[in-house]
């Protein structure tokens, strides 16, 4: 029996049974293993219905049994086990068995199946593992770390990146940017069945573990396969041959609030694929922040990058689930419990929210708890199941919580004594930044509807609690002769005569922390923050927009222009180096003495404007579509230019961006994605210059108060 040590890079079904594991070795071979692995669902319900069941599933190769589970709100339940070893079954069966059944009530039939793997195995996605091989078949198989490790032996993976030479919306591209570690070189997309030669070869000869792509969802891949029956160029860009691109079509669907669009997929087998242009987290934590989450949640790397940090948490809540003999509903039973509207009212305060003394102020500490919302969870034993019981066992949401909230705390603690010029902390923000995305969503699940395990009492005991200890928080600062200028949910802005630096306040966040038992920080000490009113009542202070500097330069603003994604680049450049401008002051008395200096830069960059001299591409407005376009009674610029892609054959559906320039005459906007060159002087500058006049208004208003 032979053995291999490496990274376990990817799990998935093997279509004649059992599942196919790539191992990325440590003589830097990319193995297919083979392992046996059944995987089990369950049905609840009637006894009659159960026996039905069992008559029409005992000729389908399915191990069967009557056994007693236990679901986690109703106890332990009589269920009949079903059992394939071929997990690639087990999709189609229980479509079949619940459309025939649908009464019964069904447990873990959608559980993805590296979670399953995860479970049973203790061995974890990107995880080093020691494996026991008879040939390609895998006798045994050991982890050799955790997914809660702190520094992981990084996984030496080839990366591929391929990229085309213009956006394929816009215009045709002509060529294929190749990128590798070695070197970067163009293939020429025609003629069609060269460029198909050309890379396939590279694909043999880098034999890459992640193709990481521009436009690779949406065009590059769909298109691949076009130019593969054109050509009569077989190009298969899995690593296992013996399948082909998983696609998943796009769609639009609602949530939280907001109409989400998400595009389609590509997904490989043996290697990994990710759209940047079509990958949700990309953006905000980079490579090694999906890497991560995939690390800890074990979704895999294509699933994580293109998946809310929702999906994250669901999935290591069903690990937790797995791991301590609870079964998962493929469908939430509990509903919340009926209340009264006094009741209703009492119970659904939210978080606290203290309103800010609007204006400029000086030497102001923002003190925030650390992952306040987890860490209730975690210390008060807060879960759907223990919410209304006392003396419970450790819930199942803070047993998921606890590593998970360690290990982010961990990394913050190791950022903050690194000089920030070592190679590592862009790293480590990374990782840190993906794990506070899976904590920050965990609260937002104990109350959404859909959740397997929410149920919204644990949502409002977890908000009374935050309630209880930013009051607690309050009094104490008070107590100790601090201003309390503003409290949001978390963080607390507090001021006192004298106090000018970090150590400062020391004495005080000890108080709150010994008080609270939730670990708190210091995010900082502005030298001058801003708190900003409504723009219809300037007598009514906006919580969640204000600015400042803090004591090393370091800006930070929150709810104005520069946090909106609909703002223009052209205009968030703008703003943010007016912001840098007034940095410079050191008391808020001494901002007025810059204000000369920010309207002769702003009226600069008017000029360039209306000169023609700013990239267009910097006056793309994006917005999204909030509805179909026979919704609108009054079409919204957004709207109009979906129109006029519309009238070109091209489709934009709710929830996707649409991207365009205001213009003079006509319908007012030009999509950017019709392609065609749009003379500067048909701009509309005045509407422009209106849009760069309001973001400059919000940071001059308090300066001039």
């Amino acid at each position: 029996m032979d053995e291999a040590r490496g990274w376990l890079l990817d799990v998935y079904a093997d279509q004649v049974g059992g599942i196919i594991l790539w191992l990325l070795t440590d003589d830097d071979k990319r193995l297919r293993l083979r392992m046996d692995f059944s995987v089990t669902f369950y049905a609840a319900g009637d006894f009659s219905l159960l026996r039905q069941a069992w008559i029409y599933l005992r000729d389908k190769d399915v191990k069967l049994e009557r056994s007693a589970r236990r679901d986690l709100f109703l106890g332990e339940r009589d269920v009949l086990s079903v059992t394939t070893s071929n997990p690639s079954k087990l999709p189609k069966l229980f479509a079949n068995l619940s459309r025939q059944f649908p009464s019964l009530d069904y447990y873990d039939a959608d559980i993805p199946l590296s979670l399953r793997f995860i479970a049973q195995t203790n061995t974890h996605l990107l995880g080093r593992c020691r494996v026991m091989l008879d040939d390609e078949w895998v006798r045994a198989i050991e982890p050799l770390n955790s997914p809660w490790e702190i520094d992981p032996t990084p996984i030496p993976l080839r990366i591929l990146t391929l990229s085309p030479d213009s956006n394929p919306v816009i215009r045709k591209p002509t060529q294929l940017r190749i990128r590798y570690e070695r070197g970067e070189y163009s293939l020429p997309l025609e003629p069609t069945r060269t460029f198909m030669i050309s890379l396939k070869a590279d694909l043999k000869r880098f034999d890459p573990d992640l193709i990481l792509t521009e436009y690779g969802d949406t065009w590059l891949f769909p298109q691949l396969t076009v130019w593969s029956k054109e050509s009569g160029i077989d190009l298969n860009p899995n690593r296992d041959q013996s399948r082909e691109i998983l696609t998943r079509r796009a769609d639009s669907y609602f949530a939280y609030g907001q109409v989400i669009y998400r595009g389609a997929q590509a997904h490989l087998f043996g290697r990994w694929h990710i759209d940047r242009h079509n990958a949700m987290s990309m953006g905000e934590y980079g490579l090694e922040g999906v890497m991560e989450q995939a690390r800890v949640t074990g979704l895999g790397v294509q699933e994580m990058a293109r998946k809310s940090p929702g999906a994250g948490i669901t999935a290591m809540q069903m690990v937790t689930a797995i791991r301590n003999g609870v079964m998962v509903p493929v469908q939430k039973q509990q509903v919340e419990g009926t209340k009264t509207l006094i009741e209703l009212i009492r119970a659904d305060h939210g978080g606290l929210i203290y309103q800010p003394i609007i204006g400029l102020h000086g030497n102001v500490a923002q003190i925030d708890f650390s992952s306040m919302y987890p860490a209730i969870m975690v210390k008060h034993n807060i879960s759907p199941e223990t919410v209304e019981t006392e003396d419970a066992q450790e819930g199942l949401v803070p047993k998921t919580l606890r590593p998970l909230l360690e290990k982010r705390l961990m990394l913050k603690n190791i950022v903050s004594d690194l000089d920030p010029r070592d190679c590592r902390v862009e790293i480590l923000k990374a990782r840190a930044a993906a794990l506070k995305w899976l904590l920050v969503v965990c609260f937002g699940y104990l109350g959404y509807k859909n959740a397997r395990f929410g149920k919204i009492e644990s949502h409002e005991a977890v908000t009374a609690m935050s309630r209880e200890l930013m009051l607690q928080a309050k009094e104490l600062a008070e107590d100790m002769g601090f201003t309390i200028l503003h409290m949001y949910v978390d963080c607390l802005f507090v001021q006192q005569q004298g106090f000018e630096r970090s150590a400062d306040f020391t004495p005080l966040m000890d108080a709150i922390a010994d008080k609270t038992g939730i670990p708190i920080a210091m995010e900082g000490v502005f030298k001058w923050v801003a708190f900003l009113s409504s723009k219809r009542d300037a007598r009514v202070p906006v919580p969640n927009q204000y600015f400042g500097a803090f004591d090393d330069g370091t800006i930070k603003y929150r709810g104005i222009e520069l946090r909106r994604r609909d703002t223009t680049l052209w205009v968030r450049k703008i703003q943010l180096a007016v912001l840098e401008i007034l940095a410079k002051a050191n008391t808020p008395r001494q901002m007025m003495n810059y204000v000369p200096d920010v309207l002769a830069f702003v009226e600069h960059a008017k000029h360039n404007l209306k000169a023609g001299h700013i990239p267009q591409e910097e006056l793309i407005v994006r917005q999204k579509l909030s509805r179909g376009l026979e919704g609108y009674k009054s079409p919204s610029p957004a709207a109009r230019a979906a129109l006029q892609l519309q009238a070109i054959g091209r489709q934009v559906a709710p929830g996707q961006s649409v991207q365009f320039l205001f213009t003079r005459g006509g319908s007012g906007v030009q999509a950017w994605e019709l392609g065609d060159a749009l003379d500067h002087r048909r701009l509309d500058t005045k509407r422009y210059c209106t849009l760069l006049d309001r973001a400059i208004r919000t940071v001059l208003d308090p300066c001039s108060s």
